[in-house]
């Protein structure tokens, strides 16, 4: 017998929005995320359906996911003062994911809601650039930015730049990927972290091994990136700085996997830990760490719940 998890996302489709934006402004947060917070459903079944059947499943769980969220929850399980710019629905969902970052010691902020129509994309996609501007305090104050593609990219985008105006570090996941990416997400991105997929779809080249994602990182450095960090899974990820002519491969333990779900995420919350908490630390060095974060996440089921808190963690990796 096996274990399938089958995931249904909930965007939190509703009436009305809840923005996690109004920081104080006398309060700093190194680590600031313009991210997505996505609802997943969890059924387990012993097998896959076969089309037009109906069988049994074991259990059915809800959890927490969307790839900022997940990122910004493992940066705070490390230690990381961290806040949210975001939307979810003003409805359990969103109620259980405000409450979730609490949990977390991610702050939230002054909750308050607002009237919109919200589509199928849900409120995630409702989050503007003009509401960035009212975040514009909290992301001056802040030492990373970190984004990805789940909400808005033209959000996104702004964010980014936003961040690179206030001298801010920016770390950019282009992820779920696109392969018509906006050139200005290159520019805006100090640290451009993708994993393997995501790179060959941005470059048309194939990504399978260490050689090839060096070729790919070149390829991604040429168009404006700071630097360039290709995740690998199991081969651990390469690193290329704009300073370099050649790109850095930093393998990682082999474990025996119990579930991946979400390891990249643990990864970046991590590298982004890292950057908030030891700018002065090689790049390569931080993505060494960052891997030992990631290898600790998928030796245990689930996204979130996977994501081990700093006190598990040697005392070497800080």
């Amino acid at each position: 017998m096996y274990i399938t998890w089958f995931k249904i996302w909930s965007n939190q489709i509703c009436n009305s929005v809840v923005p996690l934006y109004d920081i104080k402004v006398d309060v700093t947060f190194p680590l600031l995320y313009t991210a997505s917070c996505l609802t997943k459903n969890l059924y387990q079944t012993p097998r896959l359906p076969k089309t037009g059947e109906t069988i049994h499943g074991d259990k059915f769980l809800i959890g927490f996911g969307g790839k900022g969220a997940n990122q910004c929850i493992q940066a705070a399980r490390l230690g990381a003062k961290t806040t949210m710019i975001c939307k979810v629905g003003k409805d359990f969902f969103g109620d259980n994911y405000i409450q979730n970052f609490k949990d977390n010691g991610v702050h939230t902020g002054k909750i308050k809601s607002e009237n919109a129509i919200v589509i199928v994309a849900g409120a995630n996609m409702l989050l503007s650039n003009e509401e960035l501007q009212t975040a514009l305090p909290a992301i001056s104050h802040a030492k990373v930015m970190v984004c990805q593609l789940e909400i808005n990219p033209q959000t996104s985008l702004q964010a980014l730049q936003m961040a690179q105006e206030s001298k801010v570090k920016t770390i950019f996941n282009p992820a779920p990927a696109i392969p018509d990416l906006d050139a200005g997400f290159y520019k805006a991105s100090d640290v451009f972290c993708c994993n393997e997929t995501e790179a060959e779809l941005l470059t048309g080249s194939s990504v399978t091994n260490v050689e090839e994602a060096c070729g790919a990182a070149q390829e991604l450095l040429k168009r404006g990136c700071g630097a360039v960090i290709i995740t690998l899974g199991p081969q651990g990820c390469v690193v290329l700085k704009e300073q370099k002519s050649t790109s850095d491969h930093v393998p990682t333990t082999a474990v025996t996997a119990v579930d991946t779900t979400g390891a990249g995420d643990s990864f970046i919350g991590a590298l982004a830990f890292y950057m908030a908490h030891y700018p002065t630390m090689p790049l390569e060095e931080m993505a060494r760490r960052a891997n030992q974060v990631a290898v600790v996440s998928v030796q245990a089921f689930g996204t979130q719940t996977s994501y081990p808190f700093r006190a598990s963690l040697p005392d070497e990796l800080f």
